[in-house]
């Protein structure tokens, strides 16, 4: 699955391009819209936004986090076996304060990359920053000429890339969830 990226400035254009997409299959998790100008999205109510965690880079830096704290808790397990400190029933300390340090550290991380923007989308704040709206696809290499179809329709969007997308069974999981959200009374 790959992920195609293509700037417009015109939400309306975005939001009969979202339609088309749908319309020929390609379900609503697919399809993103960046834009600074949340107040301007939310008036398309067609359009799916960009959760506001994923603007950020809270996922990555909750996972160095668990990384990090990982290792610290380990070194304090090695460091008590190796000292000799956790003989008999006292690894029960160290043990506790391996998983505080694990739970905090990634806290930490998450803590920290919620306040760094989202790495993947740094390359188009000059056009965000412009007034200009950032559209992207998450999309099956199988349906790559209905997105190619749908986008020669309108010229006015221009391709700015691709890059890896999330994975599928994410995707699918999304689409399973606003399947029971509807399901649901």
């Amino acid at each position: 699955m790959r992920r195609h990226f293509y700037i417009s400035s015109s939400l309306d254009e975005l939001e009969d391009v979202e339609r088309e997409l749908e319309g020929q299959g390609i379900s609503t998790p697919h399809i993103h819209v960046l834009s600074l100008d949340d107040a301007a999205v939310a008036q398309h109510s067609h359009l799916h936004e960009v959760e506001a965690v994923l603007r950020t880079d809270v996922v990555h830096g909750t996972e160095v986090g668990a990384l990090i704290g990982f290792f610290m808790a380990i070194s304090i397990l090695l460091i008590a076996h190796l000292s000799g400190w956790a003989q008999g029933p006292t690894w029960i300390p160290f043990v506790f304060l391996s998983i505080v340090v694990l739970g905090f550290c990634t806290w930490e991380g998450g803590f920290f990359g919620i306040q760094i923007k989202n790495k993947r989308f740094s390359h188009f704040e000059s056009e965000l920053k412009a007034g200009k709206h950032l559209f992207f696809v998450d999309i099956e290499a199988e349906k790559e000429t209905i997105l190619g179809d749908v986008i020669r329709a309108h010229p006015q969007l221009v391709l700015a890339g691709e890059g890896p997308s999330v994975p599928h069974w994410f995707i699918r999981l999304q689409d399973r969830f606003k399947r029971f959200v509807k399901a649901m009374p």
